[in-house]
């Protein structure tokens, strides 16, 4: 049988908009930088793409800094700061902060100073989404754009990462947005490109497709099409619980993504369910898939309260629109047949 994409947090299948964008950018020729007509027709896909991005997430006034992807828009953000978040980071961000802020069983965390704090819309690895004071210094936005109606002009924050390759634009391909008036220093300088900010050529294909994805992803959400998915991934939760019901939910009272679910049985190592299910032909992940392949003990879920035993055994199944009711159903199957295996075993 056909192999199932359940890492969908990871990186999302490229859309057929922006594998379209990318294939009629490769014909343009000119660096946008230069002012003869090929440049400028570069220039036109990149200031285009840098409207579509604004439109899809509410940040019409705001500067859009394309760059490399959500890690080096972390870095240009949060640099020499001293901004303060929570250990619950993505690992991007837990790199520049001093993650001491407190957080809960839910994975909520408390924001006491906003305008020092760096604080994520929603978890990579457990989906928790959170309520975002006023006047943040950067929201993540990367989990969040394209799965839920989030606006840059209605958050209030001073800047905001995204990524392309999470709503089903390219890999290597990101934005900074930034609220105009926000004083920021480049740490890439050189030509001067995307106003200042992050100077080198733009990837003129990488943004032409992330710009048509955003697009593509608002009008998803538009019409409803991640209330589906909801609905799958807790079709998902139920066949699991019943059929095991010492399984741990992670942050199930709490408001998540649609599409994502954390969840583990202690002692049953998330590495081994990781390479259990991908023989069964289903991609899954244990946490973050940011960590140069790497598959250890989640630190989110520590930092949530959990003990290492649970922490070691957390596995993420993220859907996507394209995820089918009999997606679900085969891969509760099979992971409940190794259910059944690891309890024997450990018997």
């Amino acid at each position: 049988m056909s192999r199932v994409y359940l890492d969908h947090n990871a990186t999302v299948p490229l859309r057929a908009e922006a594998r379209a964008a990318m294939i009629a950018a490769m014909d343009v020729v000119g660096n946008p930088s230069s002012v003869h007509a090929e440049g400028r027709a570069a220039k036109a896909l990149v200031e285009r793409a840098r409207g579509q991005v604004a439109r899809a997430f509410g940040a019409e006034g705001a500067d859009v800094v394309f760059l490399s992807g959500a890690t080096e828009a972390a870095a240009l953000a949060c640099a020499g700061r001293g901004l303060l978040g929570a250990d619950v980071e993505h690992d991007a961000v837990v790199a520049w902060i001093d993650p001491g802020l407190p957080v809960d069983r839910d994975g909520r965390v408390s924001v006491a100073d906003p305008e020092r704090s760096v604080l994520q819309a929603a978890n990579s690895e457990t989906g928790v989404v959170q309520d975002l004071p006023q006047d943040l210094a950067v929201v993540d936005a990367t989990q969040a754009f394209g799965k839920l109606p989030v606006a840059f002009n209605w958050m209030g924050c001073q800047m905001a990462l995204v990524s392309a390759h999470k709503l089903g634009g390219p890999k290597g391909v990101g934005a900074l947005v930034i609220r105009r008036g926000t004083d920021l220093a480049a740490q890439i300088r050189g030509g001067g490109q995307e106003m200042g900010r992050r100077s080198g050529t733009e990837n003129v294909i990488g943004i032409a497709g992330f710009g048509a994805a955003a697009e593509a992803a608002a009008r998803d959400l538009e019409a409803g099409v991640w209330a589906g998915v909801e609905k799958l991934r807790n079709i998902l939760e139920y066949e699991l619980e019943a059929g095991a019901k010492e399984t741990i939910f992670v942050g199930k009272s709490a408001k998540r993504l649609p599409n994502t679910s954390c969840f583990a049985v202690p002692g049953w190592k998330g590495e081994t369910q990781v390479m259990q299910m991908d023989l069964a032909g289903f991609a899954i992940s244990a946490g973050s898939a940011c960590s140069s392949g790497k598959v250890r003990e989640s630190r989110v879920l520590r930092a949530m309260g959990y003990d290492a035993a649970t922490a070691r055994a957390a596995i993420r199944v993220s859907l996507g629109p394209e995820t089918t009711e009999n997606d679900v159903a085969r891969f509760a199957e099979a992971w409940l047949r190794h259910f059944k295996r690891h309890r024997a075993r450990a018997a």
